[in-house]
């Protein structure tokens, strides 16, 4: 009798499983023999016991929205075992359709929208499966110089690489900016890049489902006739798979570029030479691939200046450093201003809980760059604004003096400043709030210190 066994960390135990043990040996009964990958049958793989719970796990972990059926993270368990026999012979049989994917739109920081498609709980369990199988077999094909979505590889380390190119020389940089990359992708070109490596036809036919499930918006199902749609298992390596053409180009004519998902750098050692470079890469992306470049926003410049994955390069006279771009330093006070508002109502808790959430994010993505005298800046600031917020917090000039009081301050001073008449934000850098709300009790109030924090984050890289 098999013993169950566990499958990851969580507990998750083998009596857990999507697989049941009846299906051990099934194959499928529509296709007439098996379609062997190097020995091994994909479709059997990516429906094996393992693979199943392997992606059952991740996709939990990963938790997320519920897609149009409403089924949420929590909820998948309890339906795989009422319904996983049905599930798993339906996908045998070749019957299962996936679902159309929920269209959500995210605001970008620069105004725009990010269009993002949710498959439901069970088709990303399923995108995961097909994904765990298929990455080993196309990985080991991609670029070098391509680091997006791909095992061991992150975008501290396609920075790394730019900055490596700039100090052998190559001092500009063709930045090409692909217009709505995901929702463009050609389903008949994709399709044939992935015949190449994949004979199963059981796959294929899966994937091909779930390129053309469709989009609901506003509750009506749209037709997908193009397009990967982001917040997939699968599009990921869908997009690195079809991208992967253009870094066969670029490897042939011995360019020096860097790729991350759809944002592409190529260094050159001149603008003229950059100018022919951007036309023919352009002519590739439009012409063979049916992509949409944005031509307003592609352009031949400087890697000092132009931002790439949030990134700008710095040069000194300890050599080539990184930083964040403007746009991010920018941007992440805007966050922190929205949350210090004075007149949000929330407890300090709350406060330092959503400071600390925010900046240990940002701070474990751009610690990588020199910012020192910036984190320090923010950092007076971040104080000054949690000040304001504390004494805007007291209200009454009775709440005031109690407050400084128990905080240190003598009396005469604590009864004139409780009954002050200057601004929240004249107050929030006056010596007595420094004296009482001191940067030591700040931090025993729950907050994180920004600048202690990146000069950590910093040092270990």
């Amino acid at each position: 009798m098999r013993q169950p066994q566990k499958t990851g960390k969580s507990g998750y135990r083998q009596r857990d499983n999507v697989e049941h043990e009846g299906y051990d040996g099934v194959h499928s009964n529509f296709h007439g023999e098996l379609n062997n990958q190097n020995g091994v049958n994909l479709f059997e793989k990516i429906l094996s016991r393992n693979n199943l719970n392997l992606a059952y796990l991740q996709v939990v972990r990963n938790k997320g929205a519920a897609g149009v059926d409403g089924m949420t993270y929590d909820q998948l368990l309890p339906h795989l075992k009422e319904h996983r026999e049905e599930l798993l012979m339906k996908l045998h049989n070749g019957t299962y359709r996936p679902q159309p994917v929920l269209r959500v739109e995210i605001p970008k920081p620069d105004g725009g929208v990010r269009k993002l498609g949710i498959p439901t709980v069970i088709d990303r369990m399923i995108q995961q499966a097909i994904n765990q199988v298929l990455q080993p077999i196309f990985d080991p094909t991609f670029s070098d110089n391509s680091f997006g979505f791909r095992p061991k590889r992150s975008a501290h380390q396609a920075i790394i690489r730019a900055k490596s190119y700039y100090e052998q020389g190559y001092k500009y940089v063709v930045d090409i900016d692909m217009k709505a990359y995901f929702d463009t992708v050609n389903h008949d070109k994709l399709m044939y890049y992935i015949e190449d490596k994949v004979q199963d036809k059981r796959v294929l036919r899966l994937i091909r489902q779930y390129l053309e499930s469709g989009i609901m918006v506003n509750g009506l199902v749209q037709a997908s006739e193009e397009g990967t749609p982001q917040g997939g298992n699968l599009s990921p390596l869908l997009s690195n798979i079809y991208l992967n053409e253009f870094d066969k180009l670029l490897t042939k004519r011995g360019h020096k570029f860097v790729r991350y998902a759809d944002d592409c750098n190529i260094y050159i050692k001149s603008r003229r030479a950059g100018y022919r470079v951007i036309e023919s890469s352009i002519n590739f992306l439009e012409g063979e691939l049916k992509l949409n470049v944005n031509r307003e926003k592609s352009a031949v410049g400087s890697p000092l200046k132009r931002k790439f994955l949030g990134f700008c390069l710095l040069p000194t006279t300890n050599g080539v450093k990184i930083r964040p771009h403007q746009k991010a330093k920018s941007t992440v006070k805007q966050k922190l201003k929205k949350i210090t508002k004075r007149n949000r109502g929330k407890s300090t808790e709350v406060l330092f809980g959503q400071i600390k959430q925010l900046m240990t994010g940002w701070i474990n993505y751009y610690g990588i760059g020199e910012m020192k005298g910036f984190m320090n800046e923010l950092n007076g600031w971040l104080k000054r604004r949690i000040r304001q917020y504390i004494w805007k917090q007291w209200k009454k000039p009775r709440t005031r003096y109690r407050n400084l009081i128990r905080l240190g301050i003598e009396e005469q001073k604590a009864y004139e400043w409780s009954n002050t008449r200057k601004g929240y934000w004249r107050i929030s850098s006056s010596y007595i709030l420094h004296r009482s709300l001191t940067d030591r009790k700040l931090v025993q109030l729950g907050y994180m210190d920004i600048s202690a924090k990146y000069q950590f984050v910093h040092s270990n890289y």
